[in-house]
């Protein structure tokens, strides 16, 4: 029997797609609410294996698990993923804070 529970250690790595089909990144880690125990956000990692990595939070019900690839699917362009925030590797960012406004108006809602 299939269901649709899914540890988090099986998400981690996991590719995410755009819209155009264009690999954006992998999932880094999943972002937990305390308060209400669900799942706010993942960090896609994107970038080269030797190059820098760009870390961008997106909404975890933007993405849509696609059981073919066995991936996710979300509806950005790689130019729409870069406008919102992002942490280089070694940057601090404070993950939890999603008062900045970034290019995309509604990055947060997506």
């Amino acid at each position: 029997m299939q269901h649709t529970m899914v540890p988090s250690d099986r998400v981690e790595h996991v590719a995410v797609y755009g819209c155009d089909g264009t690999k954006l990144g992998t999932i880094e880690r999943l972002m937990l609410d305390k308060v209400s125990g669900t799942v706010a956000y993942a960090v896609i990692k994107t970038g080269r294996l030797l190059g820098t990595h760009h870390h961008y939070p997106l909404q975890w019900s933007a993405l849509k698990y696609d059981p073919g690839r066995q991936a996710f699917q979300v509806e950005l362009t790689p130019e729409q993923l870069s406008s919102g925030p992002c942490e280089v590797d070694g940057d601090e960012f404070d993950w939890g804070d999603r008062s900045r406004p970034y290019q995309h108006p509604n990055y947060w809602s997506i």
